[in-house]
């Protein structure tokens, strides 16, 4: 799909989220940290894609994620990304920057960007990246609140709102699975589980919360829980699995080695990269042709 033909594309023309889920098997959703990563997954074949704060904290701004980027900063970003893309998108809305007063915001103004899915965490402020070290998390009643306040914020039904918890990493599994009861008995169409270990501790959560629509993570390099196939998250009960890292840290090493190469006065190897009519049609330059052929001056 050329770029022009992804800029006609509203939130209207994309598939729901619901329907998505409706259709079965695991949703594998990489992160795109910057726009032309976002039109990337769509060409790989991929149903949907998440804009997470980590990916965009790390390629936007070289922060670590620990609640430097705020919405502002976000915002934007968000915006360019999805504009890149047809697909649905799942959008990282941390702890909604704020109380249910920049819950409200956040959840209309990702909705009015095209986010197809948000999702709320119940860490305490400041945030930071669900894999590292040990969590704190907000009393059960005020992430209720804000599960509320995001539901009556959409303008949409089908913007889809996920509630995650970070319990398992703030005190165990066990506080997990109540928060995830909780949550689903708040109103959240799904709830997504951060920091899990182990296929125990995932199947133990997906038979506790067997009737609810979940997500967990799948961190590559170096995030809590080690490689499982997809399908076997799946068979756990989990619908949606988010991968943070796995095209950023690859894109981290790839851009790492050319600038190696570059600085040691290496050509760029045949094979190792795109060529320039490949990259063209990647960004959509046969579409800006024909806009400009069709209503030129020329």
């Amino acid at each position: 799909m050329s770029q022009p033909d992804c800029l006609a594309l509203s939130p209207a023309s994309r598939p729901t989220w619901r329907t998505l889920l409706a259709e079965g098997g695991p949703l594998l959703l990489p992160a795109a940290h910057d726009a032309l990563t976002a039109r990337l997954i769509t060409r790989a074949g991929f149903k949907a894609y998440q804009v997470g704060g980590f990916a965009l904290a790390g390629a936007r701004y070289a922060y670590p994620d620990i609640d430097l980027v705020q919405f502002y900063e976000e915002n934007e970003a968000i915006r360019q990304i999805i504009t890149a893309s047809p697909l649905p998108v799942l959008v990282d809305a941390a702890d909604g920057f704020g109380d249910v007063k920049n819950v409200t915001r956040t959840v209309r103004s990702y909705e009015e960007l095209g986010a197809a899915a948000i999702f709320i965490e119940d860490q305490a402020a400041p945030v930071s990246c669900g894999q590292m070290d040990r969590k704190a998390i907000v009393p059960v009643k005020e992430m209720t609140g804000k599960i509320k306040a995001a539901l009556a914020a959409r303008r949409s039904a089908e913007t889809f709102i996920l509630a995650r918890t970070d319990a398992r990493s703030a005190v165990g599994v066990a506080e997990a699975v109540a928060r995830g009861k909780a949550y689903r008995d708040a109103g959240a169409d799904a709830i997504y589980v951060e920091g899990l270990r182990s296929a125990t501790e995932l199947k133990r959560v997906g038979k506790a919360l067997a009737d609810t629509h979940l997500a967990t993570t799948l961190m590559e390099g170096g995030g809590q829980l080690a490689w499982l196939p997809p399908e076997e998250i799946a068979g756990y009960g989990f619908q949606m699995i988010l991968y943070p890292t796995t095209v950023l840290f690859r894109v981290t090493r790839a851009a790492d080695r050319a600038l190696a190469a570059l600085k040691a006065g290496k050509p760029m190897a045949r094979g190792e990269a795109v060529e320039l009519s490949e990259f063209e049609e990647i960004v959509g330059m046969p579409g800006w042709q024909g806009i400009e052929e069709r209503y030129g001056a020329g």
